[in-house]
């Protein structure tokens, strides 16, 4: 079980960095639109580059969790990134922990400790 787990969190935290990277990119483009000019400015930034990769590197890692335990087991599981991105969140992109967001996290903890509890997954 510990394998898979370690899988999941690799997955996450891959995927929560590039969606980081994703954010700081287009904060630097600014506001995304469907015009030539914002699509090339936001895919020639190199955050968002460097993002997309992260979140592929990410997605490579969440094929070795599926591939190993059922889907509705694992994919609940991926709630665990609405609360690990909270941290970041609040330190590189100044955005505010309210406490409506505390107790939001705090739920899906204890919903993805019961969905853990249903034994080892298969």
């Amino acid at each position: 079980m510990l394998p898979i787990f370690a899988l999941l969190l690799t997955a996450i935290c891959l995927t929560v960095a590039g969606e980081l990277f994703l954010k700081a990119g287009v904060n630097r483009v600014g506001e995304f639109s469907p015009n030539i000019e914002t699509v090339w400015r936001t895919f020639t930034e190199w955050r968002v580059v460097l993002g997309f990769a992260l979140i592929f590197g990410g997605a490579l890692f969440w094929l070795g969790v599926i591939s190993r335990v059922d889907f509705s087991f694992a994919y609940p599981m991926l709630a665990l990134s609405y609360v690990i991105s909270m941290i970041p969140a609040y330190y590189l992109l100044n955005e505010q922990i309210t406490i409506n967001k505390i107790i939001g996290a705090c739920i899906i903890v204890l919903g993805v400790v019961v969905i853990s509890w249903s034994g080892r997954p298969t």
